[in-house]
């Protein structure tokens, strides 16, 4: 039982570590990157359709993207998607593609970015605290249930802290790489 609530608990974490991550790659770098239309939606008849279901999205230059649309009246509404999603890029329609150069970010807007990522790393601890606090309920549910000894749960709360205490080091690891990425000129 106890090896079941710990493997439980690694795993939640590594799941809340691939969420981190996929946040992560939202936020902007100097450098090209698709995932960061990921959240942009498309109005594809009356519904809210991300644009990687609607065209090919490529990197052709390190600061370009170029959207290629597989029906070419979904031009303008991809357009208007990206515009109002506040990315701070500006589309450029040739009835073609979507060209989507990647301004460079001003000192200002990348230290605005970090802070979005502290907070993102900052969201993804929680996340695993909240993690340790159910495997910590499972384990003192079984401990007054009488399954298992009170030493072998004594036991099981420390290599809990010790699994918590290297999934948040993991999240700060991931989060510095994430913040020098985005300093990096």
């Amino acid at each position: 039982m106890i090896d079941d609530i710990l493997n439980e608990l690694k795993s939640d974490i590594s799941k809340s570590h691939e969420v981190l991550k996929k946040g992560l790659t939202r936020i902007r770098t100097g450098r090209a990157n698709p995932d960061v239309l990921d959240a942009v939606r498309v109005d594809y008849w009356g519904t809210p359709t991300p644009i990687s279901q609607m065209a090919t999205i490529s990197v052709p230059e390190a600061r370009m993207l170029l959207v290629k649309p597989w029906d070419k009246q979904n031009l303008k509404a991809i357009d208007r998607a990206i515009r109002e999603a506040d990315l701070g890029l500006n589309p450029q329609n040739d009835g073609e593609v979507i060209r989507l150069p990647m301004p460079m970010l001003t000192e200002e807007r990348r230290k605005d970015l970090t802070k979005v990522a502290r907070k993102t790393g900052e969201e993804g601890k929680v996340s695993i605290r909240k993690h340790r606090q159910d495997a910590r309920a499972m384990l003192e549910s079984l401990k007054d249930d009488g399954e298992v000894g009170e030493d072998d749960v004594e036991r099981a709360l420390k290599k809990v802290d010790e699994i918590v205490q290297g999934g948040t080091s993991t999240v700060d690891e991931i989060v510095a790489r994430k913040e020098k990425d985005i300093l990096e000129l």
